[in-house]
């Protein structure tokens, strides 16, 4: 307990110090538990208990209700086998690596032409407006489009194009399905870069326009440095995300068939639900959970990696 002491020798009131023993440190304490425990039981129940699971049920052979059988490392042997898992992996890290890749550039592109634009708040919006309607409304709207007789094949015939591309032919649909993921998944990476881009101190451009650098040299010394923090983070979500890719490719690979998209689409997420959910055999929830915890880890494995290549010193302005 501390007392301050005013001029004259005069005694104020004492000030609680604010150490382990402060009532207000110790309600803080009591207040821990009740706040943290419904979130620890949900992570416990919900993710770190069926992940355990998921781990142990990887060693074994299992249909989901007879008895399980060890299996011990055969499903991680079976899945190096297969050629599905590996199509699956495959087409997996093409759109972690393509559309990342084409997704960053326009999404820098975008930030560098949308930060000095008049009403660019309103422009922000639409680009952003594709990202939050769901993956299965852009799948039905390129049937609708593409189709042979659809909207694009139409336009191209009205100006004079006799053989056009056949654009959901099983060679043509995963390129399609890339480039739908761009123009859906760029508009919230815009967004999370301009609100890091909004806060860099406009002197910073003046001075550099004063000294002569040109737009790329801006962008190059001030802009991505300054908000080189949040574009790690955009690439450890990108990299999550991409691994999670299911509903595009279900409802346009499913368009071509009508019994499910063909194995030449098939991702990570798609090969899990094909051999566990659809019917078409017995399960493998074995193999199935040897599929998840591959991808978990292969995942992991990359984000650590990439958080070690893009670390930077902090910046300060």
């Amino acid at each position: 307990m501390a007392v301050l002491t005013a001029g004259h020798g005069k005694s104020v009131a004492p000030i609680a110090d604010s150490g382990r023993g402060a009532p207000l440190a110790v309600r803080r304490r009591r207040l821990f538990w009740p706040f943290v425990a419904p979130a620890a039981f949900g992570l416990v129940v919900f993710y770190i208990g069926p992940l355990l699971f998921g781990v142990w049920t990887s060693f074994h052979r299992w249909d989901g209700l007879t008895p399980m059988t060890w299996r011990g490392l055969g499903n991680y042997r079976a899945l190096i086998d297969d050629p599905f898992f590996r199509t699956s992996m495959a087409n997996t890290f093409e759109i972690l690596a393509y559309v990342g890749v084409v997704m960053f550039v326009l999404s820098f592109a975008l930030t560098m032409v949308l930060r000095e634009m008049r009403g660019r708040k309103f422009v922000r919006a639409v680009i952003f407006f594709p990202h939050i309607v769901n993956a299965m409304v852009f799948g039905v709207l390129a049937g609708f489009l593409f189709n042979p007789s659809g909207l694009a094949n139409t336009a191209l015939a009205a100006v004079g194009v006799d053989d056009p591309p056949k654009w959901l032919a099983v060679d043509n649909v995963f390129t399609l399905i890339m480039a739908t993921m761009v123009f859906t998944t760029t508009g919230f990476y815009v967004t999370i870069i301009m609100a890091s881009v909004d806060n860099i101190p406009l002197y910073l451009y003046e001075d550099a326009e004063l000294a002569g650098a040109g737009a790329f040299r801006k962008f190059w010394h001030i802009t991505l440095p300054l908000s080189w923090d949040v574009i790690s983070v955009c690439a450890v979500l990108w990299t999550i995300s991409s691994v999670k890719v299911f509903e595009l490719v279900l409802v346009f690979g499913g368009s071509l068939t009508g019994s499910g998209p063909p194995v030449e689409t098939w991702t990570g997420a798609l090969f899990i639900y094909r051999n566990a959910f659809t019917g078409d055999r017995v399960p493998q929830f074995g193999v199935v959970c040897a599929a998840g915890v591959t991808s978990l880890v292969l995942v992991a494995a990359f984000t650590l990696l990439l958080r070690r290549l893009m670390r930077r010193d902090p910046i300060e302005y």
